[in-house]
């Protein structure tokens, strides 16, 4: 019973900070693309903190039957950023800094947690978990792969022929990110390994 019952905060935990974290990590996105010109993602509805605007139908289903999920990307329009290339750079790093934020309100709201002694410690645990959901989601989405942001940040400033070469290979993106994801000793699935010695250096372990 107490494992299960542990399971199921983890799992709480991985539902808020997924959550929370896809919400505002597309919102910056939309929030950056309106503020550097592209206001099509505003009339949209994608300047928001509703959920409802961000999550996709078949990854929300994914995220509550299994616990992985991911949002419905912004459709960013790069000519009608102002200056473009800078802004689509800053707009893609937009989204992990996102995360990085949501994960350190969490860690902030657990150490008050801790500090005040109200909290239970399945509350911290909670909180803990969304931390280090939202560090990983960070780390995942600088990686230049498309369609992760890292990609969009560094496209702008190939050189033309490399840029074209790339972007038609893009849609086996997605392809390779999974196999870096179940593929054992891959270089992505090292570098998330980074994720809980951040989370819990920003909860102060």
């Amino acid at each position: 019973m107490a494992l299960a019952g542990q399971n199921l905060i983890s799992f709480i935990g991985l539902i808020l900070g997924l959550v929370v974290g896809i919400t505002v990590h597309e919102f910056t996105h939309a929030y950056l693309a309106d503020a550097f010109g592209d206001h099509r993602v505003r009339a949209l509805g994608r300047v928001s903190l509703n959920p409802l605007r961000h999550l996709d139908p078949l990854g929300t289903v994914l995220l509550v039957l299994v616990g992985f999920g991911w949002g419905k990307p912004v459709p960013v329009n790069e000519l009608a950023l102002r200056p473009p290339r800078t802004a689509m750079a800053l707009v893609a790093a937009g989204g992990p800094l996102a995360n990085l934020a949501v994960a350190s309100v969490f860690a902030l709201s657990f150490r008050l947690v801790q500090l005040s002694g109200f909290g239970s410690i399945d509350l911290a645990n909670v909180l803990y978990t969304a931390v280090f959901i939202n560090v990983a989601l960070a780390i995942l989405n600088i990686i230049p792969v498309p369609p992760l942001d890292g990609y969009n940040a560094i496209l702008p400033f190939l050189a033309p022929r490399w840029a074209l070469l790339v972007r038609r290979y893009a849609n086996y993106g997605i392809i390779v990110v999974f196999l870096l994801l179940v593929l054992p000793n891959s270089p992505l699935r090292a570098l998330l390994g980074l994720a809980q010695p951040i989370a819990i250096f920003l909860v102060g372990g």
